[in-house]
C-alpha cells in the first residue's frame, strides 16, 4: 500500500497532505539557519489547516529544533526569534570574582 496522502476523518473533502506548505516547499526551510528563512517558514505555516495539530505534536515530542506549527523550537522550547550566529549575548556573563 502506498503512503497516505490524505488525512483520514476530515470529511468528504479530505485534506490532501500534498497541499500543505511544508510539503510544497523546500524541507530545509523549516530547519534553516538564517533568521530570514525561519521567518519565511513561520509565515508559510500561518494559513495551514493543520497548524495547531502540528504545534501540539511538536510540543508533545519536544522537537529539538525547527519550525513546527508556525513556531520556532530550539532545544525543545518555543522561542520568539532566531538570533544569528556570532551575535553577542543578550545578557553578558557576570565578571569572575577575584579570590
Amino acid at each position: 500500500m502506498g503512503a497516505m496522502t490524505t488525512l483520514p476523518g476530515t470529511g468528504p473533502s479530505e485534506l490532501d497532505l500534498r497541499t500543505l506548505p511544508c510539503r510544497r516547499s523546500d524541507p530545509d526551510l523549516w530547519f534553516a539557519e538564517s533568521p530570514t528563512d525561519v521567518e519565511s517558514a513561520k509565515a508559510l505555516c500561518r494559513d495551514c489547516p493543520l497548524r495547531l495539530e502540528c504545534l501540539a505534536g511538536a510540543q508533545e515530542r519536544r522537537e529539538p529544533w525547527g519550525v513546527w506549527g508556525g513556531e520556532l523550537f530550539i532545544q525543545g522550547v518555543v522561542v520568539a526569534r532566531k538570533r544569528p550566529r556570532g551575535r553577542p549575548r543578550k545578557h553578558p556573563l557576570p565578571e569572575p570574582v577575584a579570590a
